[in-house]
């Protein structure tokens, strides 16, 4: 069944070019030929995963929608600081980040948008 399937998550954005600056610039992804849907761009991600964008009217999750799984959750925020990402700061009774971090049980997780709005992370599991 799917729980040897690989899997890609798609997001929404409303400016392709905008989205495709922070991605690649600000993320490092590196974009993949999709020439059959415009309007579209793929992008390849660790182990074979991948990240679809798509162009559509405005929209907005409240919730996660992606996360990136590393290995040093501390050397990615720094870097991505380095680069203008801002990163989302909590202080609720479930979650709360020290210097944009939250430690739940063993797990480290950093959440931050790009720049049509969507709430990524990054995580690393204990």
């Amino acid at each position: 069944m799917l729980k040897n399937a690989p899997i890609a998550t798609t997001l929404p954005v409303v400016d392709m070019e905008r989205a495709r600056e922070f991605y690649e610039e600000k993320l490092g992804l590196k974009p993949l030929p999709l020439q059959e849907l415009p309007g579209n761009m793929l992008y390849e991600c660790g182990e074979g995963t991948k990240l679809g964008l798509y162009q559509r009217e405005s929209t907005r999750a409240d919730h996660t929608v992606a996360l990136f799984m590393v290995e040093d959750v501390e050397a990615e925020v720094k870097e991505l600081k380095q680069k203008g990402v801002p990163f989302e700061e909590y202080d609720t009774p479930t979650i709360k980040t020290v210097d944009s971090i939250a430690t739940l049980g063993q797990h480290k997780v950093a959440w931050f948008e790009d720049t049509e709005g969507n709430l990524l992370a990054i995580t690393q599991f204990g």
